[in-house]
């Protein structure tokens, strides 16, 4: 079940969340779509998607910029992870 509120009506009354199954937030003078609220049901489900899509449009991002990591001296280019490029580069630039 499901239900827009506006922000101010959350803010005087944070027990509409306990009610639905999520709340849309939309600012009611604009009409301007502002967020969503997730029942704490579903609040791990929805946290556990969102660290995924995350993790894979980070890795996206590595993945295109990886070709040019070292690409001077091609120190860089055989690290896997952006964790291990990290390290390496602080190992390198940071500590000298």
């Amino acid at each position: 079940m499901t239900t827009v509120v506006g922000m101010r009506e959350l803010a005087r009354n944070s027990n509409i969340l306990d009610g639905y199954d999520y709340i849309k937030v939309e600012d009611k003078k604009t009409h301007e779509y502002k967020g969503l609220f997730v029942s704490a049901k579903y609040a791990d489900e929805v946290e556990e998607f969102l660290e995924k899509k995350l993790t894979k449009l980070q890795q996206e991002e590595y993945d295109r910029l990886k070709p040019f990591f070292g690409i001077a001296n091609g120190e860089f280019t055989d690290l896997k992870t952006n964790a291990d490029i990290r390290e390496a580069y602080s190992k390198r630039f940071i500590s000298e």
